[in-house]
């Protein structure tokens, strides 16, 4: 601690030469002058420390006594800052940086987004910009709780936002909003229609009226599982036929023979680089871009952009927003390939096999295929014939009249 005050008031190293200086020494004490790290360099120079603002002081009593001081050497602060006083440049640009500090720690460098998972963070900080929210705003003249405010009247997907401002760092926190649960509606009546044509293998029906029993073809558009439930009278009895309307549900798994068909021309445009590149530096402040090339031109009549992003960050990952981007121009002719024909084939067949499969989607089955190839006006085209097991069913809205005046009961729907 004692060194730290003695570097802030600064300390000055002495050397006191007499026929008695051990004189000065009893004056020093006698009028409160610290003086330590004595040394006796001989019989009549001595050697020591003193504060910086005792120095004068220190030669009053020393010609008291017959004693010569010289200063050997100056330590401290006020020494280190002693050495630019005449350096103007230095103490403007020292004054500047501290304004700087002081007032650019105000301002918001960079806004975090937390609490969100369906929500994208793009879509909460686009809609904070229209707000008037982004990198290099002042933060203290944010009215955080408005504008959270408005931000939620925007973004229905949220149901709470709190803006809390540290430094330069501005935290938005979000809680997302619980969705209603889907409502079945309530008027009329739905039908499970087939997708595709096929040969039921197995009906599982929930709620309807199954229209078709194991080992029928369907075409497709057939009526599978109706909604239009008919509730025949008693027998002998003289009650009309009543009708019942629902929401058909339920599954029907039928075989299907489907056939896709892919092409691919034999020779393709491939690109071929030429070698010459050129690269243009920006540098991007807040929203001000600096472009350096801007009496740059290229001539080149293809080539590719490959854009590069340098984010200046702090210790421990906090971004700033400041960037150096680097766009890297390839030049590059196309020419024509020929496609390898086996390749083209494998190719070709690997995507229809995936498009078979997203057609029967996750639980269906591919039991049976046959791919066909030729070759056509240059084209190479396939053909994938496949047997499958699938679910064929799709809700539709019914359509059908209900014959008669023969009464119609409603299903109610409850959530």
């Amino acid at each position: 601690m004692r060194q730290m005050v003695n570097f802030l008031r600064g300390t000055v190293t002495l050397t006191a030469s007499g026929l008695f200086p051990e004189r000065l020494l009893n004056l020093c004490a006698q009028n409160g002058v610290p003086c330590w790290g004595l040394e006796w360099l001989d019989a009549h120079t001595l050697w020591l420390i003193t504060h910086r603002e005792r120095v004068k002081e220190l030669r009053t009593l020393a010609q008291r006594v017959g004693c010569e001081v010289v200063v050997e050497g100056k330590q401290g602060l006020p020494s280190f800052l002693s050495r630019f006083r005449r350096r103007y440049a230095f103490l403007i640009g020292l004054a500047f940086a501290l304004c700087g500090v002081c007032i650019f720690s105000r301002f918001v460098l960079t806004i975090q987004v937390t609490g969100n998972e369906q929500v994208s963070t793009a879509a909460i900080l686009s809609e904070l910009r229209r707000q008037g929210v982004k990198p290099g705003i002042y933060g203290p003249g944010l009215d955080r709780k408005v504008i959270a405010q408005e931000a939620l009247l925007s973004l229905d997907e949220l149901s709470w936002m709190s803006i809390n401002l540290y430094g330069t760092r501005l935290e938005v926190v979000v809680r997302e909003a619980v969705k209603p649960p889907d409502l079945a509606q309530e008027e009329g009546y739905y039908d499970i229609v087939a997708e595709v044509d096929g040969l039921i293998t197995h009906v599982e029906a929930t709620k309807g009226d199954a229209a078709v029993e194991e080992g029928e073809m369907v075409a497709k558009g057939d009526v599978l599982i109706s909604g239009l439930v008919t509730m025949e009278p008693p027998m002998y009895s003289d009650l009309p036929t009543r009708y019942y309307q629902t929401h058909a549900g339920g599954k029907v798994y039928a075989r299907t023979w489907r056939t896709l068909q892919a092409a691919i021309p034999m020779e393709a445009p491939v690109k071929q680089y030429t070698g010459q590149e050129k690269y243009l530096v920006s540098l991007k402040v807040f929203d001000h871009t600096l472009d350096f090339f801007k009496n740059s031109s290229i001539s080149w009549p293809s080539y590719d952009k490959i854009t590069t992003v340098h984010q200046l960050t702090l210790p421990g990952g906090r971004r700033l927003p400041m960037m150096l981007m680097v766009q890297q121009c390839r030049a590059y002719e196309v020419q024509p390939v020929h496609v390898e024909m086996e390749a083209a084939q494998r190719m070709l067949e690997e995507q229809l096999l995936f498009r078979l499969q997203e057609q029967i989607g996750a639980d269906g089955q591919i039991l049976n295929t046959k791919y066909e190839a030729r070759m056509q006006d240059g084209m190479l085209e396939v053909t994938l014939t496949a047997e499958c097991r699938e679910e064929i069913g799709k809700k539709v809205p019914g359509t059908r009249e209900i014959p008669g005046d023969s009464p119609v009961e409603q299903e109610t729907e409850h959530p």
